[in-house]
């Protein structure tokens, strides 16, 4: 559990994207997994750093997040922001594999991003 891991995870995921572009189903699910695990690994990288604990299941990670959003207010949005990554990459594109190229590859910049922002606030964090 690390932002180190969640960019590894975000690699593997373009890599994935680039074999599904060829028709790939199992690769884009396999994409959307990939970015889905690393959205959990930022997460986890936020709950341990500010609440000193790392989340056992999805229902702690997604309490530990809400409490982080009443605790510190410029992370408003963090919980709706890893729940929808949750719903479209694990379960509408991995589970149900409901994964269509142009969308796959907007949600995975989608977990990019997520990952970036928690990476420069526990970089301002640790800096303050």
């Amino acid at each position: 559990m690390s932002l180190k891991d969640a960019w590894e995870f975000l690699e593997e995921a373009r890599r994935e994207l680039e074999r599904a572009k060829g028709g790939n189903l199992i690769a884009a699910r396999d994409a959307a997994e990939k970015a889905w695990n690393a959205v959990v690994q930022a997460a986890d990288a936020l709950v341990v750093e500010l609440l000193g604990r790392r989340p056992r299941s999805h229902r702690e990670r997604r309490d530990a997040l809400w409490e982080i959003e009443r605790r510190v207010p410029v992370l408003d949005g963090v919980y709706d922001r890893y729940n929808a990554r949750f719903q479209r990459l694990h379960g509408e594109m991995f589970y149900e594999g409901l994964v269509d190229p142009v969308d796959l590859e907007k949600e995975l910049a989608k977990a990019e991003d997520f990952v970036r922002r928690i990476e420069e606030f526990l970089r301002g964090q640790r800096h303050a």
